[in-house]
């Protein structure tokens, strides 16, 4: 089994999980590379992506693990470039490696969300959504299969930093709970609306940074 790990940025972040899948079968076939099927009635390609991305969201550190055919010998330091011939802008791989870790060790991920206002930052913000986003407590209505549910986020952050590198715009930079239980960064944004509605952004977008394990060390 091998890994990618590839960025998601620009127009691309409007595709969906289940068509990324499909954009990287297609790029593995236009490349000259065979995938290896699963057994059974209805084989599908060995191709499985760590915590899907949501439609609109950008990323440096998506994870993709896969396995080739036994015919095909591809080296695995060639493959970055074969498959970025054959994806559409927007997707890279970066790296390709021997997956040795498994994906469930995969426990903080850092994302970095961008608060734009057209009127400058209200003052004060940083300071206010700093202190809102580092209390003890932070419940927010989460929406599940089982429809709007209360949740307090605060026990799956392990950090957030508030920072204002330009006019009009904030960086909140959070490490939060990858898996079990996974949050979405979104939320901290929704938390901000919620509770300083004076100091929700005009815009907001979000990208993810980085992923580590349980000691906070590079997963890849």
């Amino acid at each position: 089994m091998a890994r990618l790990v590839f960025s998601k940025t620009g127009n691309a972040v409007w595709i969906s999980h289940l068509d990324l899948m499909r954009v990287f079968q297609r790029a593995f076939r236009r490349a000259g590379m065979l995938l290896k099927h699963s057994q059974g009635f209805t084989p599908h390609p060995c191709l499985s992506m760590a915590m899907p991305l949501s439609v609109g969201v950008s990323s440096r550190c998506e994870l993709l693990d896969f396995e080739l055919a036994e015919e095909d010998k591809t080296p695995l330091e060639q493959i970055p470039a074969l498959l970025n011939d054959a994806l559409p802008e927007g997707i890279a791989v970066t790296r390709c490696l021997c997956a040795g870790r498994k994906l469930r060790e995969l426990k903080w991920l850092e994302a970095r969300l961008t608060l734009e206002y057209d009127h400058g930052v209200p003052q004060g913000a940083a300071g206010r959504i700093s202190a809102l986003l580092t209390g003890a407590s932070l419940v927010v209505e989460k929406h599940g299969k089982n429809g709007p549910t209360q949740v307090d986020i605060a026990p799956m952050l392990h950090g957030v930093e508030v920072s204002g590198e330009q006019a009009g715009v904030l960086h909140l930079d959070a490490v939060v709970s990858a898996q079990n239980p996974t949050l979405n960064p979104l939320l901290l944004l929704t938390a901000v609306e919620r509770y300083l509605p004076q100091d929700a952004p005009d815009f907001a977008s979000c990208c993810r940074m980085n992923v580590y394990d349980e000691g906070m060390q590079p997963f890849c």
